[in-house]
């Protein structure tokens, strides 16, 4: 067992909780051979108040929407799948953990047509810590253009969906990135302009202007991306959703990625050059302190986003 997964007892599956070695799928289940599935990653922060889930209204409705958009009908309301993520966190006495729901097609038959499969349902919790590490957060990053394309939207609906079988373009980048030896890939669209990480939103800050890809650039609209977006707004900061060039990238004063698992990480190098001054950016930094503030529930404004566990 995963270090990170050892003081974990339990997980909801179908409406049950079961220990974790059972947890466990037939082989020929349709979404491990297609991966006919929708997933979510979510966080739950332990603060000075109790432990705060970060946005989960917004983050089961997309769950049920991408499910919807391959014919999956989770079978149960969407307040009792969220008061399902609440109690697998208490469950497992965490206070601060991820959070991984999964819906996807069960085992019945493998025909590419899924009709007649079932559709099963899970939750799981573990602490995990930065995704990028810690120091990655505080010194940035070192990323590099990949090779592999984004997968473009007329092709998947990557734009309205968190399917599972549509990562593995993202694994793809992943593996390619560090085997060169970097942290982290940025990948580009079909039309050759930035998209995003492999499980992140990128930003770049252009003296002082914000900018960031928009929703035609073969992106997944992000919970993270949109909280940044209307936090630098109610900042009075300026924010552009747009196409972005590689050059203008590479241009940048200052590059970030958002996440719900990468949370708000600086990016330093880019294929072997400096992005700025090769450290966190002054606006990054205070990005980072005031989305921290509104994780913890220390910011009234956006009490609506957090979701009391304990």
């Amino acid at each position: 067992m995963a270090s990170e997964f050892s003081d974990v007892d339990k997980i909801w599956m179908d409406g049950e909780f079961i220990d974790w070695k059972d947890a466990t799928i037939h082989v020929l289940t349709h979404a491990l051979h297609y991966g006919s599935g929708a997933f979510e990653g979510i966080r739950c922060y332990e603060a000075d108040k109790g432990s705060f889930i970060f946005r989960l209204d917004e983050h089961v409705k997309r769950l049920y929407k991408s499910a919807g958009m391959y014919k999956m009908d989770i079978p149960y309301p969407m307040e009792e799948f969220k008061d399902a993520i609440i109690e697998t966190v208490r469950v497992n006495k965490l206070t601060s953990c991820y959070i991984r729901p999964i819906v996807y097609y069960g085992y019945h038959h493998l025909g590419l047509n899924p009709k007649g499969c079932p559709v099963k349902c899970t939750i799981a919790t573990w602490p995990w810590g930065a995704y990028l590490g810690e120091e990655g957060i505080e010194r940035g990053i070192r990323c590099t253009f990949t090779s592999w394309v984004k997968t473009h939207s007329k092709m998947i609906p990557i734009s309205t969906a968190k399917g599972t079988g549509q990562y593995i373009n993202s694994l793809l980048a992943v593996i390619e990135s560090r085997d060169r030896g970097f942290d982290e890939a940025i990948m580009l669209d079909d039309y050759g302009y930035v998209a995003e990480g492999p499980g992140e939103n990128i930003f770049m800050v252009k003296d002082g202007i914000i900018h960031t890809p928009d929703r035609g650039s073969s992106i997944l609209p992000g919970i993270t991306r949109d909280t940044v977006i209307t936090l630098t707004k109610d900042q009075e900061y300026e924010v552009i959703e747009r196409r972005i060039t590689k050059g203008e990238l590479l241009a940048a004063d200052e590059i970030f990625f958002t996440g719900s698992a990468a949370e708000i990480t600086p990016v330093r190098i880019i294929d072997y050059m400096t992005v700025g001054e090769g450290k966190r950016g002054p606006i990054t930094k205070d990005i980072q302190e005031r989305y921290n503030k509104v994780i913890l529930a220390q910011d009234e404004r956006y009490a609506h986003w957090v979701t009391k566990v304990y």
